[in-house]
């Protein structure tokens, strides 16, 4: 039987994710794994799809909007805190941090962030922008 984990949100990123975002390593199980990410004020991450991991997301701080496209859809929708949205297997992505507050958000990879090479870049709508 696993022992039972407590983590407070760490106070600095520990990893600057594929896409661009700072990331806060939080918990993980054996079926999945959550982190803490932040793209900054006016910030545009690279566009990515993943190789073997699907996501869920939970927008906290800012606004902003996030594309999605995969051989089923593609769409552009506002990414605002109490907000969620699935990234799919196949799925390549890119978002955006509109305003002057960064966009913060925490997602859950399914099965857990495997590491390096996991993500790889993909054309997408805008034009990548990080500090």
């Amino acid at each position: 039987m696993r022992a039972f984990q407590t983590l407070a949100l760490p106070a600095e990123p520990a990893v600057i994710a594929p896409d661009g975002t700072l990331g806060r390593i939080l918990l993980a199980l054996s079926s999945g794994s959550l982190a803490h990410f932040t793209l900054p004020a006016g910030a545009v991450s690279h566009p990515v799809q993943h190789r073997t991991v699907e996501e869920i997301w939970f927008f906290l701080q800012g606004h902003g909007e996030i594309w999605r496209a995969n051989d089923a859809a593609q769409s552009i929708v506002a990414a605002l805190p109490g907000v969620s949205i699935t990234i799919p297997l196949g799925t390549a992505f890119q978002f955006r941090a509109l305003g002057d507050e960064p966009l913060t958000f925490v997602a859950i990879t399914m099965p857990p962030w495997p590491g390096d090479g996991e993500a790889f870049r993909v054309e997408g709508p805008w034009e990548a922008k990080l500090p």
